[in-house]
Order: C-alpha cells, then sequence, then structure tokens
C-alpha cells in the first residue's frame, strides 16, 4: 500500500471517529422544545441555538472529508499495477522429463488358468 493511500486511511478513520463523536453529543429534535423555554440555556457552552448550529456545520464537514476520503480510497484500489504481467507469468515453468517406461516381464514358466464361467456372462 503506498504511503498516499495509508495517509487518506488514517484521515477515513480519524474523521468517521470524530463524526461519531460529533453525532452522540448532539441534541436530538425534543430537545430544542425544551431549549425554547429556556431550560437550556443557561447550562450550554453555545447558547441555545449556538451548539446545534456548530456541530451540526462541524458533522457536515468531516462527513464531507469523509466521503472525498472514501472515494479517494476507491479510486486507488481500483488502479491498475503498472506491470503488465502477472506474477505467475514470471515463474519458470519446468516440465519433469517423463520416466522411462519399464518393459513388461512375462513369466513363460506358468500357464495361466482359464476364467470360470467367462463364456457365460448374463444379458440383462
Amino acid at each position: 500500500m503506498s504511503a498516499f493511500a495509508t495517509l487518506i486511511l488514517a484521515v477515513q478513520i480519524l474523521s468517521a471517529l470524530a463524526m461519531i463523536g460529533l453525532i452522540l453529543m448532539q441534541h436530538g429534535k425534543g430537545a430544542d422544545m425544551g431549549a425554547a423555554f429556556g431550560s437550556g440555556a443557561s447550562g450550554s457552552l453555545f447558547g441555545a441555538s449556538g451548539s446545534a448550529n456548530f456541530l451540526s456545520r462541524s458533522t457536515a464537514v468531516l462527513a464531507t472529508v469523509f466521503l472525498v476520503s472514501t472515494l479517494a480510497l476507491a479510486y486507488l484500489g481500483n488502479q491498475r499495477p503498472a506491470s503488465t504481467g502477472s506474477v505467475l507469468e514470471s515463474v519458470p515453468v519446468t516440465v519433469p522429463a517423463a520416466p522411462a517406461a519399464e518393459p513388461a516381464v512375462v513369466d513363460d514358466s506358468v500357464p495361466a488358468a482359464p476364467v470360470k464361467g467367462a463364456d457365460a456372462i448374463p444379458s440383462k
């Protein structure tokens, strides 16, 4: 893997982890109703609506970084290598020599016994 692809993979992992953290810190839709009447504004760091804008924009930026890094990794992963041949084509092929056939030894001292019932083959 090239150094450029490793760098893009690291950016993708960090943006994914940061996105997970930002999404978990955001309030749901039900929390906006309580903040509208002042119940959550005093304890908030960004005010009543400031955190929603900051966190949602930060999440959108990280989502864009994540998407671009994913597309870059897909493009780099689909690139063909510079060599035109396969790794298997560079291996030398050696054909083993065929073993010499040994002549069949026939023993004439013992006569072959006839097979019983060889002439009576059952037919279907």
